[in-house]
């Protein structure tokens, strides 16, 4: 099985110079961890959900909000994302990339382009619901062959 078979299609991506407030905003309207970020349609960097709570206050966007808060929400996500990223082609397998994953202890895998453009994106949760859905498979075989039906 290919990575390309299993990557969201759907990217969720900004740019350099969008701020940490748009950013949250993107992570609370979208069931994601990761985002893309993207530069004249090139992917240059990753934000995850963790490294961003980790810069804004607990209080932004609450009543207790401070004016701190407020500016450090508009810092530029550059300056906050990983650049060095790992990113593969769509024709990897789906062995190679949990390899990928693996080595490089990550938890997200963009795929890209030649031209370094973002295809899609693999997550390590993708990889472990095709995990469970084989298995769950493998356990409906052994119980039907355990208990064959008569006819």
């Amino acid at each position: 099985m290919s990575v390309k078979q299993l990557m969201s299609k759907q990217l969720i991506t900004l740019n350099l110079d969008d701020d940490l407030a748009k950013a949250k905003e993107t992570f609370d309207q979208h069931p994601i961890h990761h985002i893309l970020i993207v530069e004249e349609g090139k992917l240059v960097g990753l934000l995850n959900d963790r490294d961003l709570q980790a810069q804004l206050s607990p209080n932004f966007g609450t009543r207790k909000e401070s004016p701190q808060d407020i500016i450090q929400s508009k810092t530029k996500i550059h300056k906050i994302m990983a650049r060095e990223l790992i990113t593969s082609n769509s024709n990897i397998s789906l062995n190679e990339a949990v390899l990928l994953f693996h080595d490089h202890k990550i938890s997200c895998l963009p795929i890209v382009n030649s031209q370094h453009k973002p295809l899609g994106v693999i997550t390590w949760r993708d990889i472990m619901r095709v995990i469970a859905v084989q298995y769950r498979r493998k356990l409906a075989k052994e119980r039907e062959s355990a208990n064959p039906i008569e006819v």
